[in-house]
């Protein structure tokens, strides 16, 4: 008998580990010729399991007989190959999904997620390692699968418009199911027709259909449809939470070791930098999460991540809390919650005391602090607060004071994380330098001796899809020494307490990547094709590397970091809804700040 090869050997150990919390499905009704529907990812299996656009998308296929698609999952399997840059099958057999051992590149549809701008160079990873064509004008209809791009690194697909034949915008719950039934009803359909066809597919881009007037040295002059029947505009489709299948707030499936609940999507509040408050403002539905904490319980699931941006703005999040805590009380082991970042000005005393009986940690802090596990993350943004004002955040220092004060009266918390931006427009050093100062007052305000700050920081990304997107943006070659003169001063201003002190960073190369992912137009895609064809270590990706790719292409690093100027067109202006009198507002009253400290 042949032995089994160590790929198929690790995706039956997956299947055999794996729980179906919304219960098993039944493929056995689906349609006739139904159609095979991959979605690759880019990371290991337990942390796909935490993706929950492909796992609510590859649930709603598989749960609904009527939709004529099995879904199926392709991950970085632990038994695949480093080679540079590539990934490759031991042995050289085909990439195979968890699923069915039949190749990926026999799909009729293939999904891929880009969580973040600077991780578009995964896409023609895991193109390779499938076997499939990398450029749409290579594939062919019958032959290669259609290439599906979704999530929020393509709030800029135009790096990827030669590489994806299809962009998901917004919640794809609809627009995907759609898909499908165009591409079942039409196989014999010629690919250009089928795209066009898909195009009027609310929610649905498809680069190819759109001609770009590209500049020399970088920018795009013009951009239109090709044909008469192409939208001029493709606009991201939100859902309601009644439209939304239950896995789009909880996870399906589970190794045991975790589950995800989304309790609410979106932000009550829009600042300029963040695209939060884009979408309507939606709450799972109680009742699926409570039922859902049931079905965790009933698996011995013990860790429980709450993945909501805004968690202190969901309307049940007291009954939620309550439920799990009940849960945590029945259970024989300790049952323990993760949650993401709240807004200080949202905490109160009875959030603290209905979190600190679900023992709360956070994703960044397994950071062996001689401190208590209980973790409240609080996003200042800026230190100096007029930035704060100019941004659109609300939450100033005194309202962050009123959290802090509340948490000093709380046994439970005594470690804050601390989220801030460096690198905007119209700051100063003095500014920079100020998240030190702003970081000991906190300390200080907690008055406990076993008080922990931690603070993590990241550099400002004038992000595609936000008021702030035309703003320039700073190197990202100074922001290594900023951080180190953050860390300084706050070593001196802390003294013997410079222990209980962590400044977290250390993203260059995405932070390079995304400079250019995030403002690059359609030849950005090319320059990281030559990158990856170079065998180059995107981890580490170097200036010098990139601007010597970015050359070949006849671009240069500094043009992607220039303030985009109002009369330019935006290199994604075909997905783009900001208003251009909230960008100039924003512009400035930030050179107006500039102006003043000069």
């Amino acid at each position: 008998m042949p032995s089994t090869s160590p790929l198929s050997a690790e995706t039956d150990r997956i299947r055999r580990s794996e729980i179906l919390l919304h219960g098993p499905y039944d493929l056995a009704g689906k349609p006739d010729q139904a159609l095979r529907v991959v979605f690759m990812s880019s990371y290991g299996y337990a942390y796909s399991l935490l993706a929950g656009g492909p796992a609510a998308l590859y649930d709603l296929i598989n749960r609904r007989p009527q939709v004529p698609a099995v879904a199926e999952r392709a991950v970085a399997y632990e038994c695949l190959v480093a080679d540079a840059n590539r990934l490759r099958t031991p042995g050289g057999e085909p990439y195979r999904s968890i699923e069915n051992p039949a190749p990926v590149a026999e799909a009729d549809i293939v999904g891929v997620s880009v969580t973040n701008a600077g991780d578009m160079h995964s896409v023609l990873r895991l193109l390779d390692l499938a076997g499939i064509p990398r450029r749409t004008a290579e594939r062919a209809a019958g032959r290669h699968p259609l290439v599906v791009g979704g999530s929020g690194g393509l709030a800029n697909p135009e790096p990827m418009a030669d590489y994806l034949d299809i962009v998901a915008l917004g919640d794809a719950e609809h627009s995907v199911l759609e898909l499908i039934d165009l591409v079942h009803r039409n196989r014999d359909l010629a690919r250009t027709a089928l795209l066009e066809q898909a195009a009027r597919i609310p929610g649905l881009y498809i680069p190819s259909l759109y001609e770009h007037d590209l500049l020399p040295g970088g920018g795009t002059a013009a951009v239109r449809p090709r044909t008469l029947t192409v939208p001029a505009t493709a606009q991201p489709q939100y859902l309601t939470a009644a439209d939304l299948g239950p896995a789009h707030f909880t996870s399906p499936i589970s190794d045991g070791s975790c589950a995800l609940v989304i309790a609410n999507l979106g932000c009550r509040h829009s600042c300029h930098m963040c695209t939060l408050g884009v979408p309507q403002f939606r709450n799972a539905p109680i009742e699926e999460l409570t039922a859902y904490i049931d079905t965790l319980e009933r698996h011995r699931v013990r860790k429980i991540i709450i993945s909501s941006p805004t968690f202190t703005q969901y309307k049940h999040r007291y009954q939620l809390l309550d439920h799990i805590a009940a849960y945590a009380d029945r259970a024989p082991e300790p049952v323990s919650v993760i949650i993401g970042s709240v807004r200080a000005d949202e905490v109160t005393a009875r959030y603290l005391d209905a979190v600190a009986r679900v023992d709360p940690g956070h994703l960044f802090t397994e950071l062996q602090l001689d401190a208590p596990r209980g973790v409240i993350t609080i996003a200042p943004e800026f230190a100096a607060g007029d930035l704060v004002r100019i941004f659109g955040k609300t939450m100033d220092e005194t309202r962050v004071e009123r959290a802090l004060d509340l948490c000093r009266g709380h046994s439970h918390f005594g470690t804050v994380m601390l989220y801030f931006m460096v690198g905007a427009p119209g700051e100063t050093a003095e500014d920079r330098l100020a998240i030190a100062d702003y970081a000991h007052r906190v300390h200080q305000r907690l008055q406990r001796s076993d008080a922990a700050v931690i603070v993590k920081i990241q550099q400002f990304m004038p992000k595609p899809g936000t008021t702030s997107q035309r703003l320039p943006m700073a190197d990202p070659d100074l922001v290594d020494d900023w951080i180190t003169a953050i860390r300084n001063r706050l070593t001196t201003l802390a003294g013997p307490a410079h222990d209980r002190f962590r400044v977290l960073w250390g993203e260059r190369s995405r932070l390079l990547l995304e400079a250019v992912c995030d403002r690059g137009d359609r030849r950005i895609g090319h320059v990281l094709e030559t990158l990856h064809d170079a065998g180059t270590d995107f981890t580490c990706l170097t200036k010098a590397q990139l601007e010597t790719a970015l050359a070949a292409h006849g671009l240069t690093f500094t043009h992607h970091l220039r303030a985009i100027a109002d009369s330019e067109v935006l290199a994604w202006q075909s997905v783009n809804t900001v208003q251009p009198g909230a960008e100039q507002q924003l512009a400035a009253a930030l050179r107006n700040r500039l102006a003043v400290s000069a």
